[in-house]
């Protein structure tokens, strides 16, 4: 009897065995916003989570000073387009190697580098300064359609990533009311790229480089730091009994 149970279990498929993409995909979403410091354990308010997201002065720094440089250089002086063009890719290879130096992560200002220098290539291959933000529009259509097809067919990324954060998985499509509220917020991050085209692409086709850059800029941190801290907010009200076994592990 018991060779039949051994014989029936080495038949019978490990479906357990194998993980689902869903799976895969919110342990990588989830990871990836910990190591942003969207930490569940961390019981700091939400503006030092917000802080902590943006990566702090340092990553305003790398994410804003490349793209106004070149914004000032190229208004004051558009010829010869190098020049603007080089002073913000090397403003991001300075921040990268003083990260490198200091051995804290690089991964943010070596995804600034290779960005700003994929920019600055096609900007240079053109001969057309506003070419420089084409990279930003394909960041933003990939970014906005990825959010937007995963609220609609039910796999919200948000859901996926804010599940593994708080240690459910994919638990949260049983529950009506955090399947909308992360069906929401998926529409409101879609929402947030799908605007930033909206606005920027008719500058864009229009060659108005100096307003084009202002508006990134301006679309950028101040409207990414309020919709990380919705976001924050919104999951930390979904999941109560996590957040109250934290503050009395603290106290």
């Amino acid at each position: 009897m018991s060779d039949d149970r051994s014989h029936s279990e080495e038949e019978r498929p490990d479906h357990d065995a194998e993980p689902r993409v869903s799976d895969v995909l919110g342990a990588a979403l989830g990871g990836a916003a910990r190591r942003a410091g969207l930490d569940p354990d961390d019981r700091s308010g939400t503006h030092r989570v917000v802080w902590s997201a943006i990566g702090g002065w340092r990553g305003i720094l790398e994410s804003v000073l490349p793209s106004l440089a070149f914004v000032i250089i190229f208004t004051i002086r558009p010829e010869p387009l190098i020049l603007s063009l080089g002073v913000s890719v090397g403003l991001a290879a300075v921040f990268t190697v003083i990260r490198l130096i200091q051995k804290s992560p690089p991964s943010a200002a070596i995804g600034g580098l290779v960005a700003a220098g994929a920019a600055a290539a096609l900007a240079l291959f053109t001969g057309r300064g506003e070419d420089n933000f084409v990279p930003g529009f394909v960041t933003n259509t990939l970014y906005g359609g990825a959010l937007l097809i995963s609220a609609l067919v039910g796999w919200s990324l948000i859901g996926l990533a804010a599940g593994f954060l708080m240690g459910e998985g994919t638990a949260w499509r049983q529950d009506r009311r955090k399947k909308r509220a992360f069906f929401w917020l998926a529409i409101a991050w879609a929402g947030l790229f799908f605007a930033r085209l909206a606005v920027q692409l008719p500058l864009y086709f229009a060659g108005d480089v100096t307003a084009l850059g202002t508006l990134k800029l301006i679309m950028g941190l101040p409207l990414f730091a309020p919709m990380i801290a919705v976001t924050w907010l919104v999951v930390r009200a979904l999941y109560p009994r996590e957040s109250s076994q934290a503050d009395a592990a603290d106290s």
